[in-house]
This record gives structure tokens, C-alpha cells and sequence, in this order.
């Protein structure tokens, strides 16, 4: 069974802008178990409006929409509704739009919430675990071979 796993902007943005060697082969070998079924990746709106801008600035409005169109192929959006927003707000967590993906990836049920943020973890709950792309492959590599 594929893990369900929330994949925030930075996270993405290192695959779609192949930033740092380190960075982008971890962001590539998570979107390359997506395509394999070993993980179904989530996002928000939020991540697509974030993404978005930063490839437009790199690559332009027609490329950005390219690449975006493409990754819309392999993830699957969610959304948070009132009531999620509001326990997102209420939460302990500072950063208000990672509060909101996180309460989102909450709702659905998530198995991982994966970021670079390392801040979050501090206020995340056991039941959606935040780890690293690094942490998250070191953990569940066995798993899937």
C-alpha cells in the first residue's frame, strides 16, 4: 500500500527547480515513487499559488504553466474547509500557511507531512508524523524494496 504523503512548496520547488545536487535528488526520488506507486503525493492550492510564482520568475508564465501542468499529473489536491482553518489557526503552530497545509493533510487523513522546515515538528501531533524527504526515504526504504 502507497504512502499518503503532503509534500509542501519547498519541497517541490527543489524538484521543479532542481536546486541544490542534495535537495533535487531527494525531491526526484520522492516524485519517482509517486510515479511508481510507492507514494501518492498531496498538495493544496496554496503550494500550486507558491510553486507557481517562483517558476514563473525562473522560467516564465508559459514554462511555469507547463511544469505545473505536469505535476498536476502526479499529485492529488486537497482542500481545507472552514473547520480545518479554523483548528489550523488555533493550533500551536506559528507559520500560518504551514498550519494550514498541515491541518489539511490532518483531514485527509495523511500518512506524512514531508517539509525542510524542521521548526514544524515541534508542534506536529503523532498521529501526522513531519519528517524530512531525507528522513522520509531513509525510513521507508526497506519497506518499498
Amino acid at each position: 500500500m502507497a504512502f499518503r504523503v503532503f509534500l509542501d512548496a519547498e519541497v517541490l520547488l527543489d524538484f521543479t527547480l532542481k536546486r541544490q545536487a542534495g535537495t533535487y535528488s531527494t525531491a526526484r526520488q520522492l516524485m519517482e515513487w509517486a510515479v511508481k506507486g510507492r507514494v501518492q503525493i498531496f498538495i493544496t492550492a496554496t503550494v500550486i499559488r507558491d510553486i507557481g510564482h517562483a517558476l514563473t520568475l525562473a522560467y516564465g508564465s508559459e514554462q511555469a504553466k507547463a511544469i505545473l501542468l505536469a505535476l498536476l499529473a502526479e499529485v492529488q489536491m486537497i482542500d481545507a474547509g472552514y473547520e480545518t482553518t479554523v483548528n489550523a489557526l488555533h493550533s500551536r503552530m506559528g507559520d500560518i500557511p504551514y498550519a494550514l497545509s498541515y491541518y489539511a493533510a490532518l483531514h485527509h487523513r495523511l500518512d506524512y507531512f514531508i517539509t525542510r522546515d524542521k521548526d514544524l515538528s515541534k508542534a506536529a501531533i503523532p498521529v501526522l508524523p513531519v519528517c524530512t524527504p531525507e528522513e522520509f526515504l531513509q525510513q521507508n526504504e526497506v519497506e518499498v524494496n
